[in-house]
């Protein structure tokens, strides 16, 4: 009886001990997905960001595009004579680097981070297994349409990619004294039916390469090849999904601040003057130019976040 007795004691404290190693491990992974997700956007915003400002102007771009005689124009922003220096040319591919910083960081910070918390509440409603890769998805597209909390950031990164002119120098606080903050959250509805469906398949297909493919039951044990590889998939599904939406977002904010243009006017304009295929326009320079930095950032985050967590 004794023997039982210290055994269900020693059970006991077990228990105990495990709860609050649990809690530590919650502590620690919280601080594993800020830090994941924190250097995954810097390291996204230094190495790309002149990738981006790239597939901004070539969606923005209303018309035919033809690389030999438009290339300098459009991208470089030369002059009406196409003459731009090599240095002036990198240069221009760096506007709105500020606000960049604020939104790719801030961005990275609340969809990668944020997914797995997302992800641990549908896990718990639902009493299915974690790595089922639906839920990746449903999480992923729930935090897809809260990012537009964000938009402003983005609005003013794009602005100054594709319209400088409209910001006139000003700064973030500069901005919101002269403009109201509603104009800063233009195509918020057209943002967040972009992000639902493209974030759905962002951590959707992911999962579903893990899971299916490499037949990973935690994914936090996937090497760094895995990962890429998965994160391929959702990549390249994410952007080719959200393509025709992502257009139209980005000629809306290319816009003035002035300009009462709806989606709905743009996309009537789109289809009289351009056609169905406008809505898939710079899709492959957008797979071969945006998808790297999707993939790089999407599997830095990953994997740093699993080291991180596994760090004692």
């Amino acid at each position: 009886r004794q023997v039982d007795s210290c055994a269900n004691e020693c059970e006991g404290i077990g228990t105990k001990l495990m709860g609050e190693g649990g809690e530590i491990s919650v502590s620690r992974k919280r601080r594993a997905r800020l830090a994941g997700s924190t250097i995954a956007g810097l390291v996204e915003l230094f190495g790309f960001h002149p990738v981006d400002t790239i597939a901004k102007r070539l969606m923005a771009h209303e018309g035919r595009f033809v690389l030999s005689t438009d290339f300098s124009r459009v991208v470089l922003r030369s002059d009406a004579g196409g003459n731009v220096g090599i240095v002036a040319g990198m240069r221009s591919l760096f506007p709105g680097l500020g606000f960049a910083a604020g939104y790719k960081v801030l961005q990275r910070i609340y969809k990668f981070g944020g997914q797995p918390v997302v992800l641990d509440s549908v896990a718990r409603m639902t009493h299915l297994p974690r790595d089922t890769p639906i839920l990746h998805a449903v999480a992923g597209s729930m935090i897809g349409v809260g990012e537009v909390l964000l938009l402003p950031l983005d609005v003013l990164k794009i602005k100054s990619q594709n319209n400088p002119e409209a910001l006139q120098g000003r700064g973030l606080v500069g901005i919101l004294r002269t403009e109201r903050l509603a104009s800063l959250y233009r195509g918020a509805g057209w943002t967040a039916a972009r992000n639902a469906p493209g974030s759905f398949a962002l951590f959707g297909v992911t999962a579903f390469v893990k899971n299916k493919i490499f037949n990973l039951e935690d994914f936090r044990s996937a090497s760094f090849g895995q990962t890429f590889v998965a994160s391929v998939g959702g990549g390249v599904a994410s952007i080719t999904v959200a393509s025709p939406l992502d257009v139209i977002k980005t000629r809306i904010q290319s816009r003035d601040f002035s300009s009462k243009e709806t989606g709905l006017q743009i996309l009537r304009q789109m289809l009289q003057k351009e056609g169905v295929s406008a809505f898939f326009k710079g899709l492959l320079p957008k797979i071969l130019v945006v998808g790297p930095k999707l993939v790089f950032s999407f599997t830095i985050a990953q994997q740093l976040i699993a080291r991180f967590e596994r760090m004692q």
